[in-house]
């Protein structure tokens, strides 16, 4: 599936990225909804996007990222100051 975009007379498509609402992104990340709702207000976890007044969606790179940032060797390790 892809979006079509007018510009100059021509149509170019861009594919549409794979997207998920808050219970399938929990799932994904191994975490519980409510979890990633709390981080929502924390700004602790992965970037998300409002859809809509009551529509949060998660993209899946988004997701990775995140839990790519969350890797660590030791319990010992010091979190950076991003």
């Amino acid at each position: 599936m892809a979006l079509a975009d007018i510009q100059y007379g021509e149509v170019q498509m861009h594919p549409i990225k794979h997207v998920l609402r808050t219970p399938q992104a929990a799932e994904y990340v191994g975490l519980s909804a409510s979890t990633l709702e709390k981080f929502r207000l924390t700004g602790n976890g992965p970037v998300y996007q409002k859809a809509g007044p009551k529509i949060v969606i998660y993209r899946v790179e988004d997701l990775d990222a995140w839990l790519n940032s969350q890797r660590r060797r030791s319990t010992s390790e010091v979190e950076s100051a991003a």
